[in-house]
């Protein structure tokens, strides 16, 4: 028997017995719980081996059993969960083209003409869009993969306005900053209700760790080295 997402079962935590409530006698009886699959309790019924149409188990499973061992070793020993992320370091290179080098080597970041560059590479306010885009999805992706949920396609796309007259400092009365982000995302997977999908994108921007920053502010005034 297959269960989809969204229904009633009948769970028993002891027995590992659970059906749907309509198909299991035992249910008045032996004092059963009703449990309703969402976000909260497919990782404990994904335990059991009934197949759940729209999940699959073993999906995504490296992933699934990478997150949960580290959020296991964070439980038991938080005082490792807080670390010291790689420093990222702008070097000028000529014009307004800057270098970053990274572990995994060198990105180059540039401006376009109208503003002084070549565009001969992607602007740092790209690359900040970049990286909330994709530390949404990635948030997203981690959740379903934590539920077993495999999804068929997942998309975020970042939109955002500038009024350069804040940049330039042409007019004191615009903040020089990206007004108006917003992230749009497209997520698919076969069996599963919108709802459930509608929850894991939720989630996902709720733990991203780019979006969260920039809706917290966290920025503090630079440190001067002169000479």
């Amino acid at each position: 028997m297959t269960t989809a997402v969204g229904d009633d079962v009948c769970f028993t935590p002891k027995s590992g017995h659970w059906n749907s409530v309509v198909e299991c006698p035992l249910c008045a009886k032996s004092g059963h719980s009703t449990i309703k699959l969402n976000r909260t309790s497919l990782p404990v019924l994904l335990n059991i081996g009934l197949p759940i149409s729209g999940l699959t188990p073993m999906s995504n499973e490296t992933v699934r059993q990478a997150v949960q061992k580290t959020s296991e070793l964070f439980e038991s020993e938080p005082g490792k969960a807080k670390v010291k992320t790689p420093p990222v370091t702008a070097s000028l290179s000529t014009g307004l083209v800057f270098r970053l080098n990274g572990t995994r080597g060198e990105i180059q970041t540039d401006m376009p003409p109208p503003m002084g560059g070549q565009a001969s590479a992607e602007t740092p306010g790209w690359y900040m869009r970049a990286g909330l885009a994709s530390c949404i999805a990635t948030m997203i992706a981690t959740r379903a993969a934590q539920l077993g949920i495999t999804l068929d396609s997942l998309e975020v796309t970042i939109l955002s306005e500038v009024d350069w007259r804040g940049p330039l400092g042409l007019d004191d009365s615009v903040v020089p900053a990206m007004t108006n982000l917003q992230p749009q995302v497209k997520i698919s997977a076969a069996g599963v209700p919108q709802a459930l999908l509608s929850e894991i994108v939720r989630w996902g921007e709720e733990h991203s760790p780019v979006a969260r920053t920039i809706k917290a502010g966290q920025l503090a005034q630079a440190t001067i080295s002169l000479g």
